[in-house]
């Protein structure tokens, strides 16, 4: 018997998750990879676009009274304005670049059927990529312009790409908190074998 399952002789097994259907996983994940990618930097660019044509800098327009409004403004630091000083942005265009490519080591080694972790990435991804993109083009820095907040109290003006960096670094903790439940649970499950 091999000491790796997937070292059968009659070739590797599908990817877990996907019985019989090898080529459907790499579908999904190609879907789940592009997809959102494109989707999310497609919103974060024609919005930007939009905004930049519109309003002039510091401009504000109420969408919802006083809780939601468009303010157009740029950030040459990081997600949701923060800042370290004159040369915020270069430091986070390098850091955002770094990001990237720790972001492509774990998905290479993420299977396909873990398509929550997948997804996350590309979202993260796709955040980072909008906003490597205005650290690029633009020496003001990001564009940011949705501003949440009753009165005084208000959150840090944001745009479509810190949306997607947000959600997929979420929904990257939960996969990673699953991955370490069904760990946690297998080990289990061995133990009591090993002990029956």
């Amino acid at each position: 018997m091999p000491a790796d399952p997937s070292e059968r002789a009659d070739g590797p097994t599908p990817d877990p998750g996907l019985p019989g259907a090898p080529g459907r996983g790499i579908a999904v994940r190609l879907w789940l990879t592009l997809v959102p990618i494109a989707i999310v930097l497609t919103l974060d660019v024609m919005t930007k676009a939009w905004v930049m044509n519109t309003f002039e800098l510091y401009e504000q327009a109420p969408v919802i009274g006083d809780f939601f409004r468009f303010t157009y403004t740029h950030n040459r630091g990081a997600a949701f304005g923060l800042d370290i000083g004159e040369h915020s942005r270069i430091f986070f265009l390098i850091l955002s670049l770094i990001a990237l490519g720790v972001l492509g080591f774990i998905y290479r080694g993420t299977p396909s059927s873990d398509r929550l972790r997948v997804l996350a990435i590309s979202l993260v991804a796709a955040g980072a990529l909008g906003n490597i993109w205005d650290r690029i083009r633009l020496e003001q820095g990001v564009v940011d312009f949705l501003d949440f907040g009753i009165g005084t109290h208000r959150f840090p003006v944001f745009n479509i790409a810190d949306s997607g960096v947000t959600v997929g670094a979420v929904l990257l903790l939960i996969s990673f908190w699953l991955e370490g439940r069904r760990e946690a649970r297998e080990a289990a499950e061995a133990a009591g074998t090993d002990h029956g």
